[in-house]
């Protein structure tokens, strides 16, 4: 999986509304630590991943269907443990975008 990190002083808001928003393809990944200062969210069709946390932010470009569902599982686990419930997928109200997740065999991640 290809990882860059970089520094974006902003907020969430930022990205909710503009690059990771659900007209470009991205679904929120929700968890119990949401915040202004933290987001994760997913594209299922470019199989991207990205997490913004208080100015840092993380790309993660899988090179596979099965990688990307993996990460996202991965993250999963990692909520769970960590005490912020579980990380689910908000496809919105996009059936397509909701239909990549479950042909990613993700549907029970879904909400």
């Amino acid at each position: 999986m290809k990882i860059t990190r970089e520094f974006a002083p902003a907020d969430r808001y930022l990205y909710d509304f503009g690059l990771c928003s659900y007209a470009n393809g991205w679904a929120q990944v929700d968890t119990a630590q949401d915040a202004s200062y933290f987001g994760t969210w997913a594209n299922p069709t470019r199989l991207l991943i990205f997490n913004y946390c208080e100015g840092d932010t993380t790309l993660k470009e899988a090179a596979s269907p099965e990688e990307f569902a993996a990460e996202l599982r991965a993250i999963d686990e990692w909520n769970i443990r960590a005490g912020h419930g579980p990380a689910r997928i908000d496809p919105g109200y996009d059936p397509a975008m909701k239909a990549d997740f479950e042909h990613l065999g993700l549907a029970d991640m879904l909400h």
